[in-house]
């Protein structure tokens, strides 16, 4: 399936071709790199790449994009390489492990390697699919006998079965256009936010709240979906941050005996004042509230 070419260990940057990335590279990545680089005068770890012979023999990268760059970037002539003769298959392998291993990696990213090594994994393994192999009645083998794609990743990244199950269920629902677009959301996408994406079976709705967390309009897709519903009137609008913490207050206020509603009164009081103050001059009151005195008049 793969084997390195031993007479190739080092290239010309610029013949290193880069294509069809599952992630584009980090700037905060390949900065802190060239920090790194430029401080030990050293990069620890070869980038891997493959001669393409349908290409004309070109040289692609596998692994190291953020290596590559940064060497880009300190204005590098060569580079040392680990170059391999190898399928597609092997070649995205290689690149979704790499990136598993080493790089920092969000929810979205996370969802998308895994969700892609589990299709792979079970291409090059086919006897590991659940729907695949039963058993065998006569030799009482069962399927778990059989190493499966989600615990030999648990395994080997250090997480449990049912969250690689989660994380790969909400990566294989997302299309090339939502992982796009959710890579620009103000906010990082969670695994939460994948994983009720991941359950919306109407493409209006889904459109609207992949929209929402892109522009900002909602923290998470929870609210969007709320809001979705809202303007179909298939739930009650949701209150917004200020009617939120409005609604706080008032039960705060109405839960607490009256011995706490002095004592808040004797140290907020000059705030509630400024509060009151500020609403008297917006309606253009002529008579200000005066039932709490200021603080220098309360011991005087």
């Amino acid at each position: 399936m793969a084997d390195i070419i031993q007479s190739i260990t080092e290239l010309p940057v610029d013949q290193i071709v880069i294509r069809d990335r599952l992630r584009p590279v980090s700037e905060a990545g390949v900065s802190a790199l060239v920090a790194s680089i430029t401080e030990m005068g050293v990069m620890k770890d070869p980038v891997h790449v493959r001669k393409v012979k349908h290409r004309g023999g070109e040289f692609q990268l596998m692994a190291g994009a953020h290596r590559l760059t940064a060497a880009r970037q300190l204005g590098w002539e060569t580079i040392k390489v680990t170059c391999w003769n190898c399928t597609d298959d092997f070649a995205r392998l290689m690149e979704i492990d790499d990136n598993l291993a080493g790089a920092e990696m969000n929810a979205l990213d996370t969802a998308i390697f895994l969700a892609e090594r589990k299709r792979l994994y079970e291409k090059l393994h086919p006897e590991t699919r659940a729907e695949t192999f039963k058993g065998n009645q006569h030799t009482g083998k069962l399927a778990s006998d059989i190493m499966s794609f989600t615990t030999s990743t648990a395994e080997k990244f250090g997480m449990s079965r049912r969250q690689v199950e989660r994380i790969i269920a909400s990566g294989s629902k997302l299309g090339p256009d939502e992982v796009r677009r959710l890579r620009t959301a103000p906010r990082p996408v969670t695994l939460k936010d994948l994983q009720d994406i991941s359950k919306i079976s109407e493409t209006g709705e889904r459109y609207h709240v992949v929209d929402c967390l892109v522009e900002g309009k909602a923290r998470n897709a929870s609210a969007a979906r709320k809001l979705w519903k809202a303007e179909r009137g298939q739930a009650p609008a949701p209150m917004s941050p200020t009617d939120q913490a409005y609604t706080r207050l008032l039960d705060a206020w109405d839960r607490a005996p009256k011995a706490a509603r002095k004592r808040f009164l004797e140290g907020r009081g000059d705030a509630v004042r400024e509060v009151l103050d500020d609403l008297d001059a917006a309606s253009g009151a002529e008579n200000t509230v005066t039932f709490l005195p200021r603080r220098d008049e309360r011991h005087g």
